[in-house]
Parts: C-alpha cells; sequence; structure tokens
C-alpha cells in the first residue's frame, strides 16, 4: 500500500527495524507530489500498521536495474552518472549547465533513494531529437537555408510541450537545455504535458513579412508530421510571436486538412486563449508577489531592474506598474534605457509600439523621451534595485553582474528568461542571501496558459481573459507552495532552485517508474 503524506504540519511516529521508534517532523508536506521514500522502510503505528514506500520501492526497480548498485559511495555513483551524462553530450555546455544545476540540486533526494540516479540519466536523454534543413526564398529570388530542430524529450505525464526559438544562436545544445528545463518547468504546472523544445537558427531581424512566411511554411513543411494535439504541441519563443504562429498554423491546417489544438499562442479569434500573450510575464510578476508575501512583504514601491524589452519584459512591467512597483530600466542588445522615476504606463506604451509595431531599437525611445537617460552597451545591473528581472536571454547574468546587484542591495532575483543566471552567479547569491525564483517556476506562466488553451481547444469553449487570469494566478501560487515546501521538506530551509528541482523531478521520475521505467 502506497500512503501518500498531505497535512501542512503533520506528526508521524514511526516504527522502525528491531522495534526501535523515531519521531519525525514533516511540516512542509506538498500534496500530489512528495513521495513517501522520506520514511522510507519503517511503519505507521496504528491501525493497519501501513507500510510506507516509494513509488520506486512500491514498483520494484531497485539499484542494480538501473545500472547504479554496488558498494561505492554516494558520491562516487553521482561521479559515474555525470560523466556518463558527460561522454554523451560533449560540447553542449548550456545542456551541460542545466544538468549539473539539477543534477546538485537533487542529491538530497539521491541519499535516500539512489534509484532516482537511473531515473535522472533516462530522462536526461531525450526520447526523440528530430533535426531538419529548412529550405526558403528570399525576396531577391535566391535560395536560403536554414536548420530546424524539435527535441520531443519527455511524454510522460502528457503530449511534448515547449516553444520554437528563431534565433541565429539556435544549436543543438540550447535546445536540449530548454526542452530539459521544459520537462520540470511543465511538471510543477500540475497539467498533463511533457517536455520539448524546438526551433532554428534563422534570423527573423530584417526580414521582409514575406521572407518570414517563406521561411514559416518551409519550416512547418518539415516539422508537420512529428506533431499534434496528442503527441506534441509547439508554442512560440524568442523570435515566434502572434505573426509567426499564425502563419505555422496556417501552413499545418493546410498540410493535414484539420483545424486542431496543435500550437499555442494563437489568435484569440481561432482558438487562442485570452493572456496567453501576457501570461509569461504575469506569471512572473505573480510568483514574485507570492515569495515577497512569504516574507510579509509586497511589491509596493520595489524598485526593479528589467532587463529585455520583448514580450515578456512588456508584460511584466506592465503588471509590475498595475501593483505599484517603480520599474526604473528596459534594455535590447544594443544597451539598456534608465527612467529614473520609474517607467509611466504610457511610456511602456511607447515601447510596446517601437517593439511590436515598429520592430525599432530602444535608442529610439531614449530619443523620444526627455527623462530617459540612455546607455550603450550596458546592463541594467548597475542600477540599484530592490528586485532584479533578467527576461532578455540566457546566461545574461555572469558573476560580475551578481557583484553589482549585490552592492546595489538587490534582494530577490525572478527569472523571465530561461536561465538567465550563470550557474557562478547562483553560487554567488546564495552566499550572499539574495533570493532565487528559477526560470523553470518563475516563467512557468507563458506555458501554463498554452496548457489552457489546449484544454480550451479539446472542449471547443474560450474562457474570458478574467478567468484565465485567476485560473493563472492560483497555478503559480501553487508553483510556489511546491518549491518552497519541497526545499524545506529536504533541505530544512527555503530554497527555490533547488526546491522547483525536486518538486519538478518527482512528479516526472515517479511517473516515468509507474509507466515501467521506459
Amino acid at each position: 500500500m502506497i500512503l501518500y503524506l498531505s497535512a501542512v504540519a503533520l506528526l508521524a511516529i514511526i516504527s522502525g527495524v528491531g522495534g526501535l521508534s523515531k519521531t519525525y517532523h514533516l511540516k512542509y508536506v506538498v500534496p500530489g507530489f512528495i513521495s513517501t521514500e522520506v520514511v522510507k522502510g519503517a511503519h505507521v503505528q496504528g491501525r493497519g500498521r501501513a507500510k510506507l514506500r516509494s513509488s520506486a520501492q512500491s514498483y520494484g526497480y531497485s539499484e542494480q536495474r538501473y545500472g547504479y548498485n554496488g558498494s561505492g559511495s554516494l558520491d562516487d555513483k553521482i561521479d559515474l552518472l555525470r560523466e556518463r551524462v558527460k561522454a554523451r553530450n560533449k560540447e553542449e555546455p548550456e545542456f551541460l549547465q542545466a544538468f549539473e544545476e539539477v543534477l546538485v540540486s537533487l542529491m538530497p533526494l539521491f541519499k535516500r533513494n539512489n534509484v532516482y540516479l537511473g531515473v535522472l540519466e533516462n530522462i536526461a536523454e531525450p526520447e526523440r531529437v528530430i533535426q531538419f534543413r529548412v529550405p526558403w526564398v528570399d525576396d531577391k529570388g535566391e535560395h536560403r537555408m536554414n536548420r530546424g530542430f524539435r527535441i520531443q524529450y519527455s511524454s510522460v505525464l502528457g503530449p511534448y510541450k515547449g516553444g520554437l526559438r528563431f534565433h541565429p544562436s539556435v544549436n543543438l545544445s540550447i535546445m536540449k537545455f530548454l526542452g530539459f528545463e521544459q520537462i520540470f518547468k511543465n511538471s510543477l504546472t500540475t497539467l498533463p504535458m511533457g517536455g520539448g523544445k524546438g526551433g532554428s537558427d534563422f534570423d527573423p531581424k530584417g526580414k521582409s513579412p514575406n521572407e518570414i512566411l517563406s521561411f514559416c511554411q518551409s519550416f512547418m513543411t518539415n516539422l508537420f508530421r512529428h506533431i499534434g494535439p496528442n503527441t506534441d504541441v509547439p508554442a512560440g519563443d524568442i523570435g515566434v510571436g502572434g505573426r509567426e504562429i499564425g502563419y505555422l498554423f496556417g501552413q499545418y491546417r493546410k498540410l493535414r486538412n484539420s483545424f486542431e489544438g496543435v500550437l499555442t499562442g494563437k489568435n484569440i479569434k481561432w482558438g487562442g486563449s485570452n493572456i496567453r500573450t501576457e501570461a509569461t510575464g504575469y506569471g512572473a510578476v505573480y510568483f514574485a508577489e507570492n515569495a515577497l508575501a512569504k516574507r510579509n512583504e509586497n511589491l509596493k514601491d520595489k524598485r526593479c531592474v528589467v532587463s529585455g524589452s520583448g514580450n515578456v519584459a512588456q508584460y511584466l512591467v506592465e503588471k509590475l506598474l498595475h501593483k505599484g512597483a517603480i520599474v526604473l530600466t528596459m534594455s535590447d542588445s544594443d544597451g539598456y534605457i534608465l527612467e529614473e522615476g520609474g517607467f509611466t504606463k504610457e511610456q511602456l506604451a511607447y515601447v510596446m509600439e517601437l517593439k511590436n509595431v515598429k520592430r525599432g531599437r530602444l535608442k529610439e525611445y531614449a530619443e523620444w523621451s526627455p527623462t530617459c537617460k540612455y546607455v550603450e552597451k550596458g546592463k541594467p545591473w548597475e542600477v540599484p534595485c530592490d528586485l532584479a528581472f533578467p527576461c532578455a536571454t540566457q546566461n545574461e547574468i555572469n558573476q560580475s553582474d551578481a557583484d553589482l546587484l549585490i552592492k546595489n542591495q538587490c534582494k530577490m532575483i525572478i527569472e523571465g528568461a530561461n536561465m538567465p543566471t550563470h550557474i557562478d552567479a547562483m553560487r554567488l547569491f546564495k552566499k550572499n542571501g539574495v533570493v532565487i525564483c528559477p526560470s523553470k517556476a518563475a516563467n512557468a506562466g507563458g506555458v501554463a496558459v498554452s496548457g489552457l488553451e489546449m484544454s480550451q481547444n479539446s472542449m471547443r469553449l474560450q474562457w474570458t481573459a478574467e478567468e484565465t487570469d485567476r485560473k493563472l494566478q492560483a497555478i503559480m501560487r501553487s508553483i510556489y507552495e511546491q518549491c518552497d515546501g519541497a526545499s524545506r521538506l529536504y533541505l530544512g530551509e527555503s530554497d527555490l532552485v533547488a526546491g522547483a528541482n525536486i518538486a519538478g523531478f518527482l512528479k516526472v521520475a515517479d511517473s516515468f517508474l509507474q509507466q515501467g521505467g521506459l
């Protein structure tokens, strides 16, 4: 019998081997994801003396089956796992960085059940990697070619789910890191979604609408046979907004002769969800609210520095202003803009028009606003703040940036982009007591509303913006509670990075084992 403990404050009296008794104080047990290997091998006193077992034990999986048996120390087994994964993924630094973060976070779990070492090794290997060429024709009539990817990482919780990124930096390592992170991010939402990611090294900047249409149609022509509403449901990401989703969906519909919920981020007129565009930015703010509330604080009058000026940053700033925060910066690849008195709604509206309609650069905003200071090639992390929201790209905060933020009295990092904080910067933040709200939790709002869009498509329904927003707030609150609860249970303290990895991993790992471990 498997017994899951779900009380917020629980005193378990446990009888151990040889009649010895032990008292466990489990104060932060989160319903639905904490496996009972916490009390592995023990018995609960009382009617039936139900034996508590982890999913791994209950389904008969041992270290031997997953290759980590033997008398070696746990450190030796972890080193073996690390070397195996490195050997399979040579010259993939972004993926190995993401894997290392998860590996280190899960060490308290491995101490209680070594079977999870083998499970992590399996999950770290994608179920399927699809790579293809994308030929297209530019406005001069010349034939061009780019490389396309779709990483179908894990389907144990549901159809593969994750965005498409069009950016010249896209390569296999970046796609795998994003897909690996997506597994645990989707798990935290509690919605039935697996993990995946895709994209191309195509650069939309400087391309005409006709060239982008030509590329999108070719990309989908090569991808459509691998996706479907119950198989793989892509969405947008960097370089893939509403326009590109429309072109991709239109081509899929023509090729399949079927109107299906195969992409999320669609226009509200043809199967999209309300607030999907805003969801990642809004969700990060809701997560920050929960983290601050735990410390008896709120967002009002908090000085916030934000990097990026794309979709995530725009709607994050919008929600911060709604909550009474003072937003000081936004940025693009050329530099950052600083409004020392804080952005107004009118100034944000100008940024949104500049970026979404005119496709311009923030330097043009500086020419428009008399109160703006523009710092070319600078980073917003040099501005004194209470909260920092990196919303641009991976590894944008390095160790030097972390030093600056610490000196400038920053108390919390809320990651709007995927893995924007380098691992060395993370160590420095932790050493100095700066709270990190990790991307796989804080920016899960986008995929959460994508999951809600999938539900609406399946039911042929459309919820109002208010109803969808209430669901998003509830999901982000649940994600925060899972992260905080898992870290307190396994580490004895609040560590949202470790908590996100533990909570997200356990649901996937136990499902993997319950489905036969394949």
